[in-house]
Order: C-alpha cells, then sequence, then structure tokens
C-alpha cells in the first residue's frame, strides 16, 4: 500500500468522520480570507487542519490526507473554471440541488474568490498535482476510470471505490 494510502477510511463510521471533515475544511476556507492565493490557501488549509487536530478526531496522517483531498478538489475545479469551464455544477457533472446547501456555498464561495491571482494561482497548484485515487475523500461528481473509462458518479463527498467495471484504483474527474 502507498504511503498516500496508510490511513483511508474503510468503514462507514470512518467514511463518515472524514466526509464530515472534509466538509468542515470547506465551510473554514469559504469563511477565510477574501483573496485566495496560493499563500492564503496555505494558511487557510494550515488553519483548518489545526482546527480539525483540535477536535482530536484525526491523526497527524489522516489530517494530512483530508488536507490533500481538499487541495486537489480545489486544485481541480481551478484547473476546469480557468480552462473556460461553465461553472462548478458542470466540473462536478451533477446538479448542484443533489448536494446539501453548506457544501454547494463552500464550493461557489471558494470559486468565486479563486478568479483573483489566477496565472499565480494555476502555476502553484498545477505543481501540486495529485491523481484522485481508491479510498480517498473527493467531492462529489463524475469521475472516469484511467484504466477503462467507465464513468462513476459520487452523490456527494464519498469515498473513492475501485472501478465497478475493471476494479482499477485510478480517476479522473469528467465534466458534463
Amino acid at each position: 500500500m502507498s504511503e498516500r494510502n496508510k490511513t483511508i477510511p474503510e468503514s462507514p463510521k470512518e467514511e463518515h468522520r472524514f466526509r464530515a471533515g472534509y466538509e468542515r475544511m470547506l465551510d473554514r476556507l469559504r469563511d477565510g480570507a477574501s483573496e485566495l492565493t496560493w499563500e492564503n490557501l496555505q494558511q487557510e488549509l494550515d488553519d483548518a487542519v489545526e482546527f480539525e487536530a483540535e477536535l482530536e478526531e484525526f491523526t497527524k496522517d489522516e489530517l494530512s490526507l483530508l488536507r490533500a483531498w481538499v487541495e486537489r478538489d480545489l486544485k481541480e475545479m481551478r484547473h476546469y473554471l480557468s480552462a473556460g469551464g461553465e461553472g462548478v455544477a458542470t466540473w462536478l457533472g451533477i446538479d448542484l440541488s443533489m448536494l446539501s446547501r453548506r457544501v454547494v456555498e463552500s464550493l461557489l464561495s471558494i470559486a468565486d474568490r479563486s478568479v483573483v491571482e489566477r496565472e499565480r494561482f494555476e502555476d502553484d497548484l498545477e505543481a501540486a498535482r495529485a491523481d484522485y485515487v481508491e479510498g480517498e475523500m473527493a467531492a462529489p461528481g463524475r469521475m472516469a476510470c484511467v484504466h477503462c473509462d467507465a464513468v462513476v458518479e459520487l452523490e456527494g463527498v464519498a469515498r473513492i471505490e475501485p472501478c465497478h467495471q475493471c476494479g482499477h484504483r485510478y480517476f479522473t474527474r469528467v465534466s458534463v
């Protein structure tokens, strides 16, 4: 098992715990700095991780995973939007009415602020690019297996399961 996947949520209780932590981190980013520069994003993520650490629900490794997953999803969203994507709903590949109001507000707020310093943010996020891997938590939407192109829809923040068609573990986000 790779270093990155040592503490993936395996039980429904663990998945719920990770989902709640992921959503709290999005909330903190939504309520954070008005300018979403790379430095501000890193500080907001640090603050969100510190907040989660104070709750004492997660180990340091689990907090690192949560941070990486949130950062990856935000990076993917920014990349899509800066490439001329139509909006968060299209990037997610789902109807926003399916999501909780809290998640929608967080994602839309972060997307609105991400317009600031677009080029610098894009360059920095590209350097931190990560793949979607089975076992990780991810924002809702459509994912495609990189092995067989089968599409999987995540209806909410959820743990990524192996491809249902070929069992492969790696995915990319698919827009509508």
